[in-house]
C-alpha cells in the first residue's frame, strides 16, 4: 500500500487572484508559457479540477504548459475542443511511444500495444474484436452477480458495525467489490485475489521506485498470460473466454493482444471502479446527505445520479485523461496552432465543467437530464467497459443507500487519507458509521 496523506485530494484550493499567482501578470497574457503554473496544477481534488481551469476555459482554452520536472505540452480545456481532438486522427496515441516523443516525469503510461495506446487501423481491428465480449446481454447478465457480491460484502460489514463503531468502506466494500467484478471478468480464482490486488497497486504507483512498478507489471503480465493459456485450453463462462473466442472473419486476437486487454480491464475495471465507488459515497455523505436518503427511497433515480457524479467527481490526479497525444502535423485548435511533434493533454475534468454545455456547471444537479460528460472519453477510445462501470456504480449506490439511509462519515473530511502516487484520487480508507434501515 502506498503512503497516505491527509486531505490531499479532499479539498480544492480557492481560485487565487491573478496577482497572487507567482508568475502571472495580466489575464490577456495567460497563454505565455512562463506565466502559467507548472502542470499538473496543485489545486486538483476529487471534488473537481484546479480552479484555474475556469479562467483557462474562458480566456485561453488551448494553452502551453510546463510539466513539473521538465518538458512542455498543450492543455485542451473546453468540452468542444476536447471532443474535436478525440475525433481528430492527426492527434496520435501511438506516436507518444516513439523514441523522439516528449516524456513527462512521473506520468503513468499504459504499455505500448494496449488498445488505449493504439491508433487506427490497429485500434479499429482490436476494438472490433474486443467489443464482441462486451455485448449488452453479457453486461446486463452480470448485474445479478454484482448485486450478489455487494449484498454479501454489506452483510459482512453489518457484523463489523454491530458494536456501533465505524467501518472502512474502502477495505470492506469498494475495493473487494471492484476486485470481485474484474476477477469474474478474467476468471481469476478467489484464492488469488489478494495477491492480485497487491500487484495492481504496485503497478499503478507512480511515486515509488520504478523497479517496483516494473515488478508489479511483470508479475501481473505473467499471471494474466497464465490465465489466457488456461482459458484457451478450457474456456469458461467469462469475458476473457469470450475474447479468446471472438472472430472477425478469419481474424482473431493474438495471445499478446489478449494479455494486453487483460491489463486494460484491470486498469479501468478495478482501480477506477473502486476509487469512484468510494469517492461517490464520500461526496453524497459529506455534501449531499439529503440526496443519499432520497436515492435510498427512490432507486429509480440512481442511474441519473451516477451520471452527474461521473461528471462532477474528479477521478484523475492530474485533471486530464493522463494519456498524451502527439500532433502528427501542425493542427489549429481554437485558433491556436499546435506544432507537429508536440504533446497534447485533454482536461476531461475541465471539459465536464464547461458552462457552454452544462448549465450551472459547478452545481451537482442530480436530476440533470442532458449530461454529455466525458468521464468515459469520446470517439474511438470511448471506454470499452463503460456499460459495466455504470452497472457496478449503480448497484453499489442502490444497495448502500437503501440499507443505510442514516450513514455518516466517521471522521471530518480534512482528516481522510489519500493514496500518494496513485494515478487517480483514491482514498486509503473511508471510515463511516452505518445504521441499517429497519424498514
Amino acid at each position: 500500500m502506498t503512503a497516505g496523506t491527509t486531505g490531499t485530494s479532499g479539498a480544492s484550493a480557492e481560485l487565487p487572484e491573478l496577482s497572487e499567482l507567482s508568475e502571472l501578470s495580466e489575464l490577456s497574457e495567460l497563454s505565455e508559457l512562463s506565466e502559467i503554473p507548472e502542470f499538473p496544477f496543485p489545486g486538483t481534488s476529487y471534488r473537481g479540477p484546479d480552479p484555474l481551469f475556469t479562467r483557462l476555459r474562458a480566456e485561453r482554452p488551448v494553452v502551453r504548459v510546463r510539466w513539473t520536472g521538465g518538458g512542455h505540452a498543450w492543455l485542451i480545456t473546453r468540452h468542444e475542443d476536447v471532443r474535436r481532438v478525440l475525433d481528430d486522427t492527426r492527434f496520435s496515441r501511438a506516436a507518444s511511444y516513439a523514441p523522439e516523443a516528449p516524456t513527462f516525469q512521473g506520468l503513468f503510461q499504459a504499455p505500448p500495444g494496449m488498445i488505449v495506446s493504439l491508433d487506427p487501423p490497429d485500434h479499429t481491428r482490436l476494438r472490433r474484436l474486443a467489443e464482441q465480449a462486451f455485448s449488452r446481454t453479457r453486461i446486463e447478465g452480470m448485474r445479478p452477480r454484482v448485486r450478489e457480491v455487494a449484498v454479501r460484502l454489506l452483510d459482512a460489514l453489518d457484523k463489523k458495525a454491530a458494536d456501533g463503531g465505524p467501518v472502512d468502506l474502502v477495505e470492506g466494500f469498494a475495493a473487494p467489490l471492484a476486485m470481485a467484478v474484474i476477477c469474474e471478468l478474467l476468471g481469476v480464482p478467489e484464492q488469488d485475489r489478494d495477491q492480485f490486488l497487491v500487484w495492481v497497486r504496485q503497478f499503478a504507483d507512480v511515486s515509488g521506485p520504478e523497479e517496483l512498478a516494473v515488478e508489479g507489471r511483470e508479475k501481473l503480465g505473467a499471471y494474466i498470460a497464465g490465465l489466457v493459456g488456461g482459458k484457451m485450453a478450457a474456456p469458461a463462462d467469462d469475458v476473457l473466454s469470450d475474447l479468446i473466442a471472438a472472430r472477425d472473419g478469419e481474424d482473431r486476437l493474438s495471445f499478446e493482444e489478449l494479455v494486453g486487454l487483460g491489463y486494460t480491464l484491470l486498469g479501468g475495471g478495478f482501480d477506477s471502479a473502486a476509487g469512484q465507488i468510494s469517492n461517490f459515497t464520500l461526496t453524497l455523505l459529506a455534501h449531499h446527505p439529503e440526496v443519499w436518503r432520497r436515492l435510498g427511497e427512490h432507486p429509480e433515480d440512481v442511474p441519473r445520479a451516477v451520471e452527474e457524479l461521473l461528471r462532477t467527481v474528479n477521478l484523475t490526479g492530474n485533471d486530464t485523461s493522463g494519456m498524451p497525444r502527439i500532433a502528427t502535423e501542425d493542427v489549429t485548435v481554437a485558433g491556436v496552432t499546435i506544432p507537429a511533434g508536440d504533446a497534447v493533454f485533454l482536461a476531461f475534468a475541465s471539459a465536464n465543467r464547461d458552462a457552454s454545455v452544462f448549465p450551472d456547471p459547478e452545481t451537482a444537479d442530480f436530476g440533470r437530464a442532458d449530461n454529455p460528460h466525458l468521464a468515459f472519453g469520446h470517439g474511438i477510445h470511448h471506454c470499452l467497459g463503460a456499460p459495466l462501470a455504470r452497472v457496478e456504480l449503480a448497484v453499489a449506490l442502490e444497495e448502500l443507500t437503501a440499507r443505510y439511509p442514516d450513514a455518516r462519515p466517521a471522521v471530518p473530511e480534512p482528516e481522510l487519507l489519500w493514496r500518494v502516487g496513485d494515478v487517480n484520487h483514491n482514498l486509503v480508507s473511508l471510515p463511516v458509521h452505518l445504521r441499517r434501515s429497519t424498514s
